[in-house]
This record gives structure tokens, sequence and C-alpha cells, in this order.
């Protein structure tokens, strides 16, 4: 339990260019893992090891990576994982909080809580990951710690609770007051190994007594022993009373400790990893671990406890050229150790570990075990996928999946040699293994083959993996939209299946009531009374409707919602069978959807922009001209903040658009809002199209 203890598994989170990278590259550098500092810019970062990183100076990819750090007199182990911050590779966010015991939330100290801050802020809230904030960039102009602090409490409705002030801004900042130990920290050495510490500056103490009265103030809310002594004698109070309170309250999800810094001039990163190792859960505290029983789906509570049967959940899949296929996995409890023999959930199937690995970004060494609270990699496991559980043979469990967004945006592509369409299939096999968001399919119409992602740019790294990676050229179409079809209105129909070959035949009979639904996904009720269609085929007539709400009425996209009432039916005792329900259930759908006054949808982007002041007529024309809603607009100094609302279909070339009407001086996010009924006249030409 002690080696538990000293663990932490976190993930670097945040909007694209909050500096998380950067933040991570100098926690790597100061817990003594590297000994040269990487920078985005430069393309030599140790987590954006990629090719196409290097160029983009983004995150694409998440990165694992292992180091230590001493603190209080003990060797703290914390894995990190640096996340993308663009919203086309949301999905590797997601992934990682699903594993992750804590996180690191990043914020610009000039921008605040941006778009993809809120989106990663509520995936980190779904899978409930305690959370301490870094408020980064305090040395760049327009800088504002009390700002952001007030922008992730408003927006994001989270206890962000200041635990350091800065000590100056912009180019005048130097270093951060401490609330606990009330003392300056000031950074003088360039490389930012050194710190000193001092008394707080005597123009700062007013605004840090007052701050540190409201960290006291909230943390006597949470604990009565803290309250009794802050309400009797304050002065009793010591750091590390404090940090005792603070850290319950981040694990209990109450209270967001919020720092100060400046990673790319190298100034807070220390109390950082302290504040990490202080406050951030370890596997030991996260508790019970709920599964399911495999087959029966009966609830399983596991602890983290490196003596009990195994269970481990693969994340991510990662094709490497020289170790092959490697599966990253967490292992909740128990310990995996080369040559086991474990139990893949989904498939049922057993599978052996070859060989298991400590992953160093895009390194990687042999290991003999990983141990409960752990995260490593196995190499060479076969037909594993993101989200399998692998458990103890004797004790099989299936631990919550993970739930990824369907892709919004498809492109045609083809082999530009025929002689490369088996290259090209093996190649999207592996591409589609590694990222579940990409999604391949075919036009039956046409026969094309169609490559379906997150968003333009998720598209078009992946384009150039196959041209750089697997050498393919690949001719390309233009893109389409993943439109859906629900229903406004509700009917009520009989659907007779009856077929008869001699000896024994087919009969299946339902009544069932179809509208949309209230929720993504089928809604169904099963309203049989008196037993006249029996218990055992009524899941058959629910998987119909699930397999034909695949393929819609108008122009067979997918259904976005759908509830169906089963309300009566018959059987025949010697020709009825699971599978005629089924399949009465799939020809109901097609003989009656069409009465249920189907209707398309689209999806709609959140679009922020960035720009100054002068483009705003420009920018907020082009976006009307997309059939843009205008959400918000709000003047800072001499930039204007615009966000609207824009169907995806308008935004193809969005960005180069914006760049022309500025003079390349705006910015711009997205992120997925929702789907939308599609206009009239704009639904028929998709239909016929």
């Amino acid at each position: 339990m002690k080696r538990l203890t000293d663990f932490r598994n976190i993930g670097i989170m945040a909007h694209v260019d909050a500096g998380k990278t950067t933040l991570t590259e100098r926690m790597l550098y100061f817990t003594g893992f590297t000994h040269k500092m990487g920078n985005v810019d430069d393309g030599n970062t140790i987590m954006d090891s990629d090719p196409q990183e290097e160029k983009r100076g983004i995150t694409i990819s998440s990165a694992a990576i292992t180091t230590q750090w001493k603190y209080r007199d003990k060797i703290w182990t914390i894995n990190i994982i640096d996340t993308p911050g663009h919203v086309d590779f949301t999905a590797e966010v997601e992934r990682s909080l699903r594993v992750l015991d804590g996180a690191v939330a990043v914020f610009d100290a000039r921008s605040g809580v941006q778009p993809q801050s809120e989106t990663v802020w509520r995936q980190a809230d779904k899978y409930k990951v305690p959370r301490i904030a870094f408020v980064n960039k305090l040395d760049r102009q327009g800088a504002d710690f009390l700002k952001v602090v007030a922008d992730i409490r408003q927006r994001l409705n989270a206890p962000a609770l200041p635990v350091q002030l800065p000590i100056g801004a912009e180019n005048d900042f130097e270093g951060v007051i401490d609330l606990i130990g009330m003392q300056a920290l000031t950074w003088k050495t360039e490389d930012g190994s050194n710190f000193e510490t001092t008394p707080i500056p005597a123009h700062l103490e007013e605004a840090a007594i007052n701050a540190r009265q409201e960290l006291l103030e909230t943390l006597a809310l949470l604990d009565e022993a803290f309250f009794n002594s802050y309400a009797n004698d304050p002065g009793s109070i010591t750091a590390g009373d404090i940090q005792r309170v603070l850290r319950q309250g981040v694990i209990d999800l109450q209270i967001v400790p919020v720092l100060a810094g400046a990673a790319y001039k190298n100034k807070g990163i220390q109390p950082l990893l302290d504040a990490v190792a202080a406050y951030l859960p370890s596997p030991a505290d996260i508790g019970t671990i709920q599964g399911t029983e495999p087959g029966t789906g009966d609830p399983v509570s596991l602890t983290a406890d490196e003596t009990a049967p195994a269970a481990a959940l693969a994340f991510k899949v990662i094709t490497d050229d020289y170790v092959g296929k490697l599966t990253l996995v967490r292992v909740y409890t128990g310990t995996l150790r080369n040559g086991d023999t474990l139990l893949n959930s989904r498939t049922g199937k057993q599978v052996r570990i070859p060989r298991l690995m400590r992953i160093y970004s895009d390194k990687s060494e042999n290991v003999e075990l990983i141990a409960a609270g752990d995260i490593g990699a196995i190499a060479g496991l076969k037909d594993v996928k993101t989200g399998d559980t692998l458990s103890a043979p004797g004790r099989p469990v299936q631990l919550e999946q993970i739930d990824f967004p369907e892709p919004m945006i498809g492109i045609a592509i083809e082999a530009r040699s025929a002689k490369d369409n088996d290259r090209l299939s093996e190649a999207l096999a592996r591409l589609t293994e590694e990222d579940p968001t990409l999604h391949i399919a075919v036009d039956e119409s046409t026969g094309q083959t169609i490559l379906k992602g997150m968003g333009e740019l998720h598209l078009e790294v992946k384009l150039e993996k196959l041209a750089t990676q697997y050498h393919l050229e690949i001719n390309k179409g233009a893109p389409q939209i993943a439109y859906q079809e629900t229903f406004k209105g509700a009917v009520t129909h009989r659907e007779l299946y009856r077929k008869q070959n001699g000896g024994s035949g087919s009969f299946a009979d339902i009544t069932f009531e179809l509208s949309a639904g209230e929720k993504p996904g089928l809604e169904f009720v099963n309203e049989i009374k008196g037993g006249v269609i029996p218990k055992e085929f009524i899941p058959s007539v629910a998987k119909g409707f699930e397999s034909a709400m695949q393929t819609g009425v108008l122009a067979g996209y997918p259904v976005n919602s759908m509830k169906v009432r089963l309300l009566d039916g018959k059987i025949h005792n010697n020709d009825s069978h699971a599978q005629d329900f089924e399949l009465a259930a799939i020809l109901g759908f097609k003989n009656v959807a069409a009465k249920a006054s189907p209707q398309l949808l689209e999806p709609w982007m959140k679009v922020d922009v960035t720009l100054p002041e002068e483009y705003t007529g420009a920018v907020t024309g082009d976006l009307n001209k997309r059939r843009g809603l205008i959400q918000h607009m709000e003047a800072d100094g001499n930039t204007q903040q615009v966000s609207a609302l824009v169907p995806l279909s308008e935004l193809f070339g969005y960005i180069t658009v914006l760049r022309t009407l500025t003079s390349g001086r705006a910015s711009a996010s997205m992120t997925f809002e929702g789907y939308r009924e599609v206009p009239s006249g704009i639904a028929g030409q998709v239909i016929n199209s």
C-alpha cells in the first residue's frame, strides 16, 4: 500500500497553445528526467515526438511518460500524460482522463477559460477527476491572474481557490507568494533551477493576507476540526493543517487549488510539482473501482491491491515501427507479469502477455511487471482494442468502457495506383485501430471508401500519415458531413412477418409506436402484457430496431434518437424464433419510419474568434453568410471576442478565409455544439445529392 500512496497518475490538459507541452517539458527537466529543456517552437520536445506534431507545433496524440520527484524527503513516481488541446483530437483527452487519478488544468493568463478549456473540463467532470489549476504565461502582455481565477469560477462553475499570488506581471513577473507558508518565492536564474525564499514584499502584504483569509475560511467550511481551530485559535493552524484539508478537498472535488507561473521562463514549476504530490490523489485514494461481471452484468467491486486477481483497462493502441503493436494499460488491481494469461471481457478469449514495457513518450523499456495503480504497455497483444478490460481468468470483470464521439466529417479516398489498394486497406485498418474516432465506411451507391473523422485537421493529419509513414499516394474527394435523421411525429404500426418454406417456418407479429427519443440512441420500452410475446424474444425486437436505425429513410443517415414502445404481438407455437422478431422490427421500421415525419439534422459548431476590433464587421458579416448565429461579443482592449454557432457544412476552409479577412491577425477555435434541424431547402439538396 505504501508504494500505491507514492504514485501519481496525472494528465496535463488545456486549450490549444495554453502551454501544456512546455509545462510538461519543464516538469521533466526539473524532475531530472531530461537534462535539456525542449521547446515547442524549436520542434525538440520529448512529448511531441511525432513529425507532424513538430511540424505543426501542437499536440496530436496523448503521450505518456514516467518520472520521479522528491518532496518531503520522499520519492514520488509520477506518470504524466500530455493531452492535445485541439478539438479535433478531443478523443485523446477522453481516453486519458478515463484512466487518470488527477489532472493539472493549464490556463493562459491572458485568455483565461477558452473553448477547449471548457470541453476538457467537462470531460474531467464526467470521470470525476480531481484537479489543480496552473495559470501559465504570467510573463506575457495582458496577463491577469485574478481575472483567470474569476473566469474559472464563473465559466466552469468550479471551486477555484488560489494558494499562490503572482509577484509582478508581464515583463515584471518574477515569482509567487505562497499563501500557505506566507512567503515569497522568486526565480533569479534563467533556467529556473533555483529560487529564493524571502518575506512577502511590503506592497503585496495586504493582498496576501486577504487571499489567505479567503483560503482559511473556505477550508473551515470543509473540515470540523479545522473550523474549530480557525474559530478559537487561528494562530495555531499550521501549514500541515492547511495542506491536509486542501488535499481532502481536492480528492472530494470540493476545491481546485490555483497556482501561478510562467513555464517558458521556468518559473513556478517546482511548487507545482510539490502540489501534484501534496494534493492530487494516489491510486490508493480512489477507493472502490466499480465494474460488472461479463455476461450477467452483476456489479463487481475492486480495490487497488497488488496481490488481488488482476484487472486492467486497455486505453490506447499504438503501432510502433520497431516494437510492433503496443497496448497501453492502466492496472487497477493485481499485478501483470510477463507470460501471464488474461481474459479479454469483450471477446471472451484468453490472451497471453508476451512482453511488458514502460513508456517514455516515443521510447520504451522492458519491465518484469506492472502492478496495481501503475500505467504501462503490453507489446504484441492480439485482438485487443481501446476500452477492452483484461482480467484474471478466474475473476472476469468488465470495467467502465470509454465513450468516444461519433465522427462528423468524411472524405472519399482511394489509392492513386490500383496496385496499392491492399496496402491502403492495411494502413487504414492500423489507423482505425489506433484512433477510435476514425471510421471507415463504404458508400453503397458509389463503392467509394469514406474516411470519417472529427474535423478537417483530423483528416488532414491522417492523410499526411498515409503519405509519410505508409508511403501511399491518395486521391481524395470533397468533404462530406455526417448528417443524422430524427422524427417529429409518432406513428403506430403492426408488422406481420410470416414465411413458410415447408417444415418449420418463420412467424413474428409485433405492434409498436415509433417516435423521437429524448436522448441519443434507442429508447426501447416493453409494454407487452400477458406474455403474448415471450420475454426471451423481447431483446431480439430491440436489437432489430437498434440495427434498423443505423440507416434512416430520408437519405440513409443514422437516426439520432428514437423511442419505440412495443405494445402488442403474437407468436406461432412452432414457427416463431428470435431472429424472426429481429427481422420483423427491421421491416417494421422500414415500412413506417417515413410516416413519422422524418427530419434531417446537421452538426453545428461553436466558433470563437479573437480579432482586432477594426475587423469585427467583416468577420461577423462572413459568419452571417455562413448561416451563423452570433451569440456573444465582448471587447477586451483593442481586441474583440466573437462567439457564434455555425453549421459545420459552412465552415470548410474557414480558417483560410478568416486569415484573409483580417490580414492574418485573427485566430479561431471550434467545438462541437450539437445537432440541429436542416432548413427544408437545404435538406432537399442534401437528400437529392
